[in-house]
């Protein structure tokens, strides 16, 4: 059973298993409090699970320089350290 993080954090469980995979505090909690009240993307969460025109789409959001000329790996990658 996941611990209780307070008010703060929406969704214990997907908060520590973000914070296992390596995902920042922030990150983490930005991510499960988008899931619990709805408003995350119904796309896969994981990066590698979505395509890389999805990816693309992503970057160009975010505001990634050079995105055009990526793999889909350093797509992940400029994504993950953005």
């Amino acid at each position: 059973m996941a611990r209780d993080h307070g008010s703060q954090i929406k969704d214990d469980a997907l908060y520590e298993e973000l914070l296992d995979r390596g995902e920042s505090k922030e990150k983490a909690a930005r991510i499960a409090n988008a899931k619990a009240n709805g408003s995350l993307d119904h796309r896969a969460t994981r990066l590698e699970d979505r395509t890389k025109d999805d990816l693309y789409e992503e970057a160009q959001k975010i505001g990634i320089d050079g995105r055009s000329t990526m793999t889909k790996g350093e797509l992940i990658d400029a994504i993950r350290s953005h």
